[in-house]
């Protein structure tokens, strides 16, 4: 017999932009019920950003031991040579992700939103059915929020499978492969592939276009391409993937002159890009109008049908986990009856490489398009006393302003930690800085994030440490 539940709020996928739409709707006295599939978190919890960043941590340690291990340190430490169990670092992982997992199910449950594990597919533009384990249940509810997330995309000539992984087993790999070829030099591609060449892997990273991480400009990810012939990763740019070579133990690929190459590996990890889910819940049983393979949204979140919201992944870019979090938290609002809208002047994002990257606003070329004269200022971590003491010299932090009134239209840094500086950044872009705010608060020494004072002081004409 078939259950039935009524509600007022239905939040489908317990992902960073779900759970938090749900935990701020019962918060906000909703009756609520969101549905998952698997465990609560999504993507960025599970298989995403923690686990990534876990590995990447480990990966950091182990290189800093083994570097130590070879008597070159400058710190004057030396240790015997380390060597890593990819099991336990694993173990670990999972103990963390399993926590999170825990806090975000108790942090629903202390809001009042119930939670049905399963699959859910529309019936109609308010009503689901959701297969659990115990047998079908039906919710009807008066709106409905699709936060279904998105999954990696597979290539049809290298689908997954054996040696060919996405980045969900790559975070759940049981030893380091000896050989990693990896398909696509974005953000994905390579904070993995940095993270098992420091692990001991020979890396080698093939992408199509003219060169890496070609979402953010030269002179940003310059620092990094560094790094990576430091770490012995060889890089094939204007290089297409092909296929697998018959023994299953190559990858194929069309080099940028046109000739065929072979790449020895283990294993084929797969970093092309991410697709919205929008199979399999019943997209056909209602009509919402689509942003190309996206769902179409407002300013609102809402989509071409009353009544339904999409936040997320599935609204297309960017594909951040905290966009997500800031559109469930917004449309929970709006559904409570607040006045609400979309008006983010700015979402940071942030590729967790080595060194790191963090862009918020508008980068230099994208200022100059928008047209009016702009002023840049750059300050270089080689002038920085903390980035001195941490061995981290590499980077900079860069302003971007207009160059009337002063009015930050973008920031962006390159560094070790500098993932920390996104707060500061999203915080002066949010609030309307001018260069003149940044240059006049005082920074803290010796911190990194003096380079943002520094930077703003620079493009004002009267940087005092370079």
């Amino acid at each position: 017999m078939m259950k039935e539940i009524f509600c007022k709020l239905l939040v489908i996928g317990a992902g960073p932009g779900g759970y938090v739409c749900a935990i701020r709707a019962g918060q906000l006295g909703i009756d609520t019920v969101i549905v998952e599939f698997g465990k609560p978190g999504g993507t960025c919890l599970n298989v995403g950003c923690i686990p990534s960043k876990a590995l990447i941590h480990a990966a950091e340690e182990f290189e800093k031991t083994s570097h130590m291990a070879s008597g070159k340190s400058p710190l004057g430490i030396s240790i015997a040579t380390p060597s890593i169990d990819l099991e336990a670092t694993t173990a670990w992982k999972d103990g963390i992700v399993s926590r999170l997992n825990s806090g975000v199910a108790g942090l629903l449950k202390r809001a009042g939103v119930k939670t049905v594990h399963g699959w859910a597919k529309f019936r109609d533009g308010k009503t689901v059915e959701v297969q659990t384990e115990t047998g079908m249940q039906v919710v009807r509810a008066e709106m409905v929020v699709i936060a279904t997330g998105s999954a990696p995309v597979e290539l049809p000539f290298l689908p997954f499978g054996g040696a060919v992984i996405s980045s969900t087993e790559a975070l759940a790999l049981s030893e380091v492969p000896e050989r990693l070829a990896v398909v696509g030099g974005g953000y994905i591609g390579l904070e993995l592939g940095i993270a098992f060449a420091k692990l001991g892997a020979k890396v080698s990273v093939v992408e199509a276009l003219p060169r890496v991480l070609a979402q953010y400009d030269a002179e940003l990810t310059r620092p990094v391409v560094k790094r990576l012939t430091e770490l012995g990763v060889e890089v094939l740019v204007g290089a297409k993937a092909k296929g697998l070579s018959s023994k299953g133990d190559a990858l194929l690929v069309e080099t940028g002159n046109g000739r065929n190459a072979k790449i020895a590996a283990d294993r084929i990890l797969v970093t092309v890009g991410r697709k919205p889910v929008i199979e399999d819940w019943g997209l056909e049983q209602i009509d919402l109008a689509m942003a190309g393979k996206f769902i179409r949204i407002d300013d609102q979140c809402r989509t071409s049908m009353r009544g339904i919201f999409a936040i997320g992944d599935v609204t297309g870019e960017p594909m951040l986990a905290h966009r997500a979090m800031a559109q469930g938290e917004m449309v929970a609002e709006i559904v409570a009856g607040h006045k609400r809208s979309w008006d983010k002047r700015s979402i940071p994002a942030i590729c967790f490489t080595d060194p790191e990257l963090v862009t918020a606003g508008l980068s230099p070329e994208e200022a100059k398009r928008l047209g009016g004269e702009i002023k840049v200022g750059l300050f270089p971590f080689a002038a920085n006393g903390r980035a001195m003491t941490k061995m981290s010299e590499d980077g900079f932090v860069r302003v971007v302003a207009r160059a009337d009134n002063h009015l930050v239209l973008g920031i962006q840094a390159v560094g070790q930690g500098v993932s920390e500086l996104s707060t500061a950044f999203g915080l002066a872009l949010e609030m309307g800085a001018r260069l003149e705010d940044i240059a006049g608060t005082i920074h803290a020494h010796p911190t990194q994030g003096e380079g943002f004072q520094e930077a703003g002081l620079k493009a004002l004409g009267h940087a005092l440490h370079v």
